[in-house]
């Protein structure tokens, strides 16, 4: 059955009681009525914990400690397939953000923010939660192989949910180049995904060995990144990758990708 928007679970952890209603009642003009409210990140582990919200939109800063702790928690509870992480700061330093985008949250929405900024955020959420096959001309998307390379365990998760979602049943992961050079060795694949910022071997040093062997040369490449200049990504570019996109990702926009890089 699908899942109707407005059955989504959502938890409000913010310190400011006016902040809060200010983001419930754009939840509620956009038919989002299933709400609860917390003020500190004690209260939030709670109700994530009893409640199980399906997303979680957090506030940056609070008296007792980050949001960085309430996505920790997530991780540590398993719980990282089921409730997703919505940022919603005030907060612009690509530094400070850097870590939240490579955490595999669903996004990040400035403050203040629009109500369409907020429902194309749901969106992406409902995208995650809601299996949805993808149709290629070329391709039977159950036969795909695809090879995911990223250096955080969430944001490999995430990526694998989206694909497993669109039908693709061979999916295969490596935290960073150097693995995936290894699997590279063993396996070929019809569409590979890496990271940008990664230990060990960067995603375009990754890309330059690719496009060196032979075996994987014409392999499409789709590299995300968190964080990239306008230097990066001529670089990027100039590695062999064929698509570029942004963390957080949004599932349509992989949709749309995979579809350009294998129905050409």
């Amino acid at each position: 059955m699908s899942l109707s928007i407005n059955e989504l679970r959502i938890l409000l952890v913010e310190p400011s009681d006016v902040q809060r209603k200010v983001i419930k009642h754009h939840l509620g003009q956009a038919q989002l009525t299933e709400t609860r409210g917390a003020s500190t990140i004690a209260e939030a582990k709670t109700l994530i914990r009893e409640w199980q919200p399906d997303i979680v939109t957090s506030a940056m800063y609070f008296e007792d400690g980050t949001a960085h702790q309430l996505i920790d928690y997530i991780q540590e509870s398993n719980l990282e397939d089921t409730v997703h992480f919505m940022l919603v700061s005030s907060e612009h330093r690509p530094d400070q953000l850097e870590q939240f985008k490579q955490a595999g949250i669903v996004a990040i929405l400035p403050k203040p923010f629009s109500s369409q900024q907020l429902e194309r955020a749901i969106k992406a959420t409902v995208d995650l939660i809601e299996p949805e096959s993808v149709e290629l001309n070329l391709f039977d998307v159950e036969d795909l192989r695809v090879l995911l390379v990223d250096d955080s365990v969430t944001s490999l998760h995430a990526l694998r949910r989206v694909f497993e979602n669109m039908g693709v049943e061979h999916v295969v992961e490596s935290n960073n180049g150097l693995a995936a050079i290894d699997v590279l060795n063993q396996q070929s694949f019809d569409l590979i995904v890496t990271d940008f910022n990664m230990p060990e071997m960067s995603g375009s040093e990754f890309a330059q060995h690719v496009r060196q062997d032979p075996s994987h040369a014409h392999t499409p490449i789709l590299m995300v990144t968190a964080q990239a200049n306008e230097l990066q990504v001529t670089n990027i570019k100039q590695s062999g990758v064929d698509a570029l996109t942004d963390k957080p990702f949004e599932p349509a926009t992989l949709k749309k990708l995979l579809i350009n890089l294998l129905d050409q």
